[in-house]
């Protein structure tokens, strides 16, 4: 849940995203300002538990002012983690509230919790194959500038440190590589991930911000953005000191950097 005068967009690489409202958050949209953003598993039945956000936000007052009501946004993508445990326990608007009143600021638990507790990763091989993956928090500093991220990793490909070994992957044989024997059951993957600045943005560069968030799954991914995958990358400017045209490069690059980290935290919580 951000603080209110924020701007939010995103960045959606993969082929077979889950979601709800990120139409608002394209640059050509009037919208500017979110309320929350969730991120969950189940699949699209996940999606249900952005109800219960709503209605905890609704409840305080939280949302854009109407004649009528308050109105909450609240961006919602999933993972398809149904292939991990039981498929009919999924997140639902009770999940959502859950989430809102066990929000905080300081430290929380990472890996195989929240919506990272079905994740997996490596399926390159068959899901047979596949390693845990999870939920990741990790942050990037230069100068004055901090970006901070979270991701959930429910990749098809493999996670990869910053010399490109695998630190979380397939188990399965080389030769199952060739060619990748993907079949219907093999479509359960995405890598999420939201990334915040405190900074002065406007849509843009929340957009421009977002792409260098995907740019961290793709360089800690491998492979990343498939057409199995449903990738999203939000990017969220809470209001802060004004940002010039160099500053915008360096936080796209401490985006870049977040992000990546967070999916690796995702695979190796320690």
């Amino acid at each position: 849940m951000p603080p209110r005068g924020n701007v939010a967009s995103c960045d959606i690489r993969g082929a077979s995203p889950g979601s709800r409202e990120l139409e608002l958050l394209d640059v050509a949209r009037k919208l500017t300002e979110v309320h929350a953003i969730l991120l969950t598993g189940g699949s699209a039945f996940g999606l249900a538990a952005a109800d219960g956000v709503m209605s905890w936000l609704e409840e305080r007052g939280i949302g854009y002012e109407t004649p009528v009501n308050v109105v909450p946004i609240v961006p919602t993508a999933v993972v398809f983690d149904l292939g991990s445990g039981n498929p009919s326990a999924r997140p639902n608007a009770e999940s959502g509230r859950a989430a809102c009143d066990s929000a905080v600021e300081n430290d929380v638990p990472v890996g195989r919790v929240g919506a990272g507790t079905g994740c997996t990763v490596g399926k390159l091989g068959g899901f047979e194959f596949s390693s845990p993956g999870g939920l990741g928090i990790a942050s990037a500093t230069e100068g004055d500038w901090t970006a901070s991220a979270l991701a959930v990793v429910n990749a098809v490909g493999d996670v990869v440190d910053e010399n490109g070994k695998v630190v979380a992957g397939s188990t399965a044989p080389s030769a199952s590589f060739d060619p990748p024997p993907f079949g219907n059951g093999d479509m359960q993957n995405t890598v999420l991930a939201v990334v915040a600045v405190n900074a002065a943005l406007d849509k843009p560069g929340a957009k421009w911000l977002a792409a260098r968030g995907s740019d961290g799954i793709t360089v800690s991914v491998r492979p990343a953005h498939t057409r199995y995958d449903g990738d999203v990358a939000f990017a969220v400017a809470a209001p802060g000191p004004a940002v010039g045209p160099r500053d915008l490069d360096v936080l796209g690059f401490l985006a870049t950097k977040a992000v990546a980290g967070a999916v690796r935290n995702a695979v190796r919580p320690s």
